[in-house]
């Protein structure tokens, strides 16, 4: 394989063919491209496949013609076109111009990182072909007769069912488009239910391995203080009917539930949450701050976005070290809500993971063992389920969770 000389090969292949590269400007045309084309390849080299031809690059075949090079560079598939009429200069330079009838296929070509780099454009000439349907009507004499008053009608109707054929084409091409995503959605969301099993059994076996061997440490000791076995398991009950709750709060959320909403003032809502937790929440040392901006008024559900905002408190109580800071503000049409406290901080690499239900930092099992990991991922779908959203912004020190509601909106639609 070593002495074949691939560029020679390329030349004498019978079939036309040409290489376009991205811009569709002729890279390398073989002999057989040039007699179908009735162009020295030094006249195609480096120019634009559409200038080369007659009817410019808006004409209706050329439009085909970019159509399926946009295809076959955006889905990496080779492409056939219908019947295309070019008309070729013979003798070249002469101004005039014999009509000849095409088919061609474009095929691409991936370059070293694996992405379509080329386009093999190869054409076949069927003038004849569409002679011979025309000759078949009738004799000689019926053909000139043809010729002379039917032709337009004759290469309407060939390009009409050329039309119709790439319409059809397209149409298969769109459903198999459609199922091909709606396969990769059923997967995913198969491996996010399967994940997810897979996670609720591993934090659910803690609590239920504790509380099944504190029973039978009760039971098998006699002497045990019966009194301090019930307040454990107990506790791991609690624990377990926290996990479930949490489940079923997320189950309601991602099953898009219709929401019972109503116009709410956030800052009234942001104080008054604030306000009730009071200090309990957190170390002695710990201060709080809101800071708010007036009339920011939101369509939601006020009992969940008193979870969302109780969840985010909570986080932030976890990890600050001496202070929390909320604020509440409009901005192009939405509300801003931040919750900011002077914590370590969450690394940009692991921002979007805290979102994953279950998913918890080695800081944040220290301070608090007893989390369930699903208090962020539910504060998100809360925000997703009322048309907001929730993410980690930059902070330094520390972290700042970044809640955005679209404004509600007046009845005059201001």
């Amino acid at each position: 394989m070593a002495d074949v000389d691939f560029s020679a090969l390329f030349q004498a292949l019978p079939v036309a063919c040409s290489i376009l590269s991205r811009e569709w400007e002729y890279a390398a045309v073989n002999c057989a491209y040039e007699r179908a084309a009735g162009r020295t390849r030094h006249q195609l080299i480096g120019r634009n496949v559409f200038q080369v031809f007659p009817g410019g690059p808006e004409g209706d075949s050329a439009r085909r013609l970019r159509a399926s090079l946009e295809r076959v560079v955006g889905e990496g598939g080779a492409d056939r076109m219908g019947l295309q009429r070019y008309d070729v200069e013979e003798p070249p330079g002469s101004g005039v111009f014999q009509e000849r009838y095409w088919t061609i296929v474009n095929t691409p070509l991936p370059g070293p990182e694996g992405r379509v780099a080329w386009v093999v454009n190869q054409v076949e000439d069927v003038t004849r072909f569409v002679q011979r349907l025309r000759e078949a009507e009738g004799g000689a004499e019926s053909v000139r007769q043809a010729l002379a008053a039917g032709t337009q009608e004759l290469e309407a109707e060939l390009f009409t069912r050329a039309r119709e054929l790439q319409e059809v084409n397209q149409r298969l091409r769109r459903a198999q488009a459609g199922e091909r995503r709606a396969a990769e959605a059923a997967r995913q969301a198969l491996q996010v239910q399967q994940q997810a099993i897979a996670d609720t059994s591993h934090d659910l076996r803690g609590p239920v391995s504790g509380l099944r061997t504190r029973l039978e440490v009760a039971l098998s000791d006699p002497e045990a203080d019966s009194r301090q076995v019930l307040d454990a398991a107990l506790h791991d009950a609690e624990r377990i009917g926290d996990i479930v709750a949490d489940l079923l709060e997320l189950a309601r959320l991602e099953a898009r539930t219709p929401l019972d909403t109503k116009p709410v003032d956030l800052a009234h809502l942001v104080r008054t949450e604030v306000d009730r937790r009071g200090d309990g929440h957190r170390a002695p040392d710990v201060r709080v701050s809101v800071d708010t901006e007036p009339d920011v008024i939101v369509e939601v559900s006020p009992v969940r976005l008193k979870r969302l905002l109780n969840n985010l408190l909570d986080n932030a109580e976890r990890h600050t070290r001496t202070r929390i800071e909320v604020t509440v503000a409009r901005e192009q049409g939405h509300a801003i809500v931040n919750v900011t406290d002077d914590g370590p901080g969450i690394p940009a690499d692991e921002r979007e993971s805290v979102f994953r239900r279950f998913f918890r930092r080695g800081d944040a099992r220290r301070f608090d063992p007893e989390g369930t990991g699903l208090g962020l991922p539910i504060a998100r779908q809360i925000a997703q389920a009322h048309d907001g959203s929730l993410h980690i912004a930059d902070h330094t020190p520390g972290a700042r969770f970044t809640l955005r509601l679209p404004l509600r909106r007046s009845p005059d639609g201001a």
